[in-house]
């Protein structure tokens, strides 16, 4: 028998459990992505794996993996809370605390609560989603050349702007936003799972 057009929505269907999963997963080897085209750690601690049907870069450094997995536990958390308005990556100039880079992902929630309360859950097709989020790495990983070259050591610093109610875990601290004098901005393509969409954003310092 063949499968009903409920069956095949309910397959279809992305939940906002689900979406925040994608979404995060995104973030994760994004920042990784950066990380290593950027040349903000040494090449030799990161390990290729493929993802999204491309080879992407991760790191091996003990202490960047803690500190993603920390961020990207309680973005999960947030996103299906629907409460993350945008995840920046700050690049930052290690001796005079310069900011250099900044990476901005805008999030916004692309389906509506449903009016009985019920989670809002979206029905795009999985493999157009992906298609998608791979768009968006193939333009990070194309972005160094019209990057400028970071030709000093540099640090890296994650910024979650999330809705004012939004409830902070106690050790998290306020952090400068990290914006550029004198920049330029470059829109990237944007990914939407049909209950999150996420738009990214790349400045950089522009020498006058």
């Amino acid at each position: 028998m063949g499968k009903t057009a409920t069956q095949q929505a309910n397959k279809n269907a992305i939940t906002l459990k689900g979406s925040a999963e994608i979404v995060a997963e995104f973030f994760n080897f994004g920042i990784n992505t950066i990380l290593y085209q950027r040349g903000i750690y040494p090449a030799d601690s990161f390990k290729a794996t493929n993802k999204y049907d491309l080879t992407l870069w991760m790191s091996q450094d003990n202490e960047v993996n803690s500190y993603l997995t920390n961020i990207m536990k309680q973005l999960k958390v947030w996103l299906e809370a629907r409460v993350v308005q945008r995840l920046v990556l700050v690049i930052s100039n290690v001796d005079t605390k310069e900011v250099l880079e900044r990476w901005e992902f805008i999030v916004a929630n692309d389906k509506p609560s449903a009016d009985n309360g019920a989670e809002p859950a979206g029905t795009k097709d999985i493999k157009a989603i992906r298609k998608e989020v791979q768009n968006v790495i193939r333009q990070i990983t194309a972005s160094v050349t019209f990057l400028p070259l970071l030709d000093c050591p540099c640090s890296f610093n994650l910024l979650i702007h999330a809705s004012p109610d939004a409830e902070v875990p106690e050790k998290w601290d306020d952090s400068p936003p990290g914006f550029i004098a004198n920049s330029e901005q470059v829109k990237l393509r944007s990914f939407s799972t049909s209950v999150h969409r996420v738009d990214t954003v790349v400045s950089y310092k522009c020498d006058v």
